[in-house]
């Protein structure tokens, strides 16, 4: 049987939580014709979902399947085209999925924001993975799918329009209003944990390209820090009235981009800088709120990844949003974000690529961007690139989430050449 006879198109694992029941619900109102199936450890649990998701859901399978039974994960890994999976903290909870996918030779798709875990992903399980055919896609939510697609719809344009190589290209996030999801939470506390009991991890993250193919064959560009402040006009001239601070998922995003390019051939160019900031906006305290952003991000992540192991685990999880929990449906339907990614050419050129999506970036905004990597890894499989491993958005779905993204619920992406 090959992958595209298999039983189903997508199976979304962990269906039973806040964000898996999201995407569910989006893939029920968008799926068309996708034959899914729902997957968990509770059957009471999924029934219940399924029965809230309307009447195109209502036919869908269950299926039972739990990280900590590894032939429950197979079983489920071999009836699919796709996995999507929502379970995390993935360092806790995901190598057994990728595992059972690089052997089936199936595609999956999560929401991962934990460098680490992606490292040890491709250290374990790229070749397996590209040797049977699996596109093992990572951060496929708002972490990290506006930053990996926006320069690579500026490497599409600046190619189209012949103008070079992509320099400094810096993402700014321009509006932001929502929540940070529990799952968000879980994810940084994992990296936190990890650096501080693995002095090799700890240094790692340290590195900018600590998820690259080929890490010899990277740049030396000097120091690329992951938090700075700065005032506006020094990334470009539209920017000129506001001032810019650390962005708290910049490390990791930065990261996958450069992956992105080192995964594509580095045709970004040999010079490709990247680095994200927020904005702080243009009042006379927006200098004073983006250095004391900053500095407070810059000390949280010193200190938590190297001392987080010595403090009291269960008091930090009582204090912290808990995976799998989330906010009121009017907060989601009410929240927000618009991210514009600047950079300039080799021939001088310069534009910018706007994104920007209605819904609480981590619910409502993450559950359509994986539905749509779902999607698309399922259903337009001809417009995906030829890649197979570990990849990330850009370099597996690249052009046909540039297709499908601008269509989607709430979403709007485009670039401009800029004067």
């Amino acid at each position: 049987m090959t992958v595209a006879e298999r039983e189903f198109d997508i199976v979304v694992y962990g269906a039973t939580g806040f964000v898996g029941k999201l995407t569910a619900l989006y893939l029920a109102k968008t799926g068309g014709d996708a034959r899914i199936a729902l997957a968990g450890r509770s059957p009471d649990k999924l029934l219940k979902v399924r029965d809230s998701l309307g009447p195109e859901a209502q036919s869908w399978p269950l299926i039972t399947a739990d990280a900590s039974d590894p032939s429950s994960l197979n079983a489920m890994a071999a009836r699919t085209q796709v996995v999507i999976t929502t379970v995390g903290p993935y360092t806790k909870y995901g190598l057994p999925l990728v595992a059972a996918c690089a052997s089936a030779g199936t595609d999956y798709a999560d929401l991962t924001g934990e460098t680490m875990f992606i490292r040890d992903s491709i250290d374990t399980y790229h070749k397996q993975a590209a040797d049977t055919g699996a596109r093992i896609v990572h951060s496929c939510g708002f972490d990290s799918v506006p930053s990996d697609l926006t320069v690579y719809a500026l490497y599409k344009r600046a190619q189209e329009d012949g103008t070079g190589e992509l320099l400094d290209t810096t993402l700014v996030v321009r509006r932001f209003a929502g929540g940070v999801s529990g799952g968000t939470v879980a994810s940084m506390l994992e990296v936190m944990h990890t650096s501080s009991v693995d002095p090799q991890a700890r240094a790692a993250m340290k590195d900018p390209y600590t998820l690259s193919t080929d890490r010899l064959a990277e740049p030396d560009l000097g120091p690329q820090p992951d938090a700075g402040w700065r005032k506006g006009a020094q990334i470009a001239p539209e920017l000129s009235d506001i001032w810019t601070g650390a962005f708290v998922m910049g490390a990791t995003n930065s990261r996958l981009v450069r992956r992105s390019n080192a995964l594509l051939g580095w045709p970004y160019g040999s010079r490709f800088q990247y680095s994200e900031t927020m904005s702080m906006g243009s009042s006379p305290f927006a200098p004073v709120a983006a250095a004391v952003g900053t500095a407070t991000n810059v000390a949280v992540m010193a200190l938590g990844s190297r001392y987080f192991d010595k403090l009291p685990r269960r008091l930090v999880e009582r204090v912290v949003p808990k995976p799998g929990t989330g906010p009121s449906e009017s907060q989601r339907e009410n929240g927000h974000y618009t991210v514009e990614t600047y950079t300039t050419t080799t021939s001088g050129a310069r534009y910018r690529a706007t994104m920007a999506q209605k819904g609480d970036p981590g619910y409502k905004a993450t559950a359509v961007l994986l539905g749509e990597c779902g999607l698309a890894l399922a259903l337009h499989r001809d417009t995906l690139s030829e890649l197979r491993g570990v990849l990330t958005p850009a370099a597996a779905l690249g052009d046909a989430l540039l297709d499908l993204l601008p269509a989607a619920e709430g979403v709007t992406l485009e670039t401009a050449r800029l004067a």
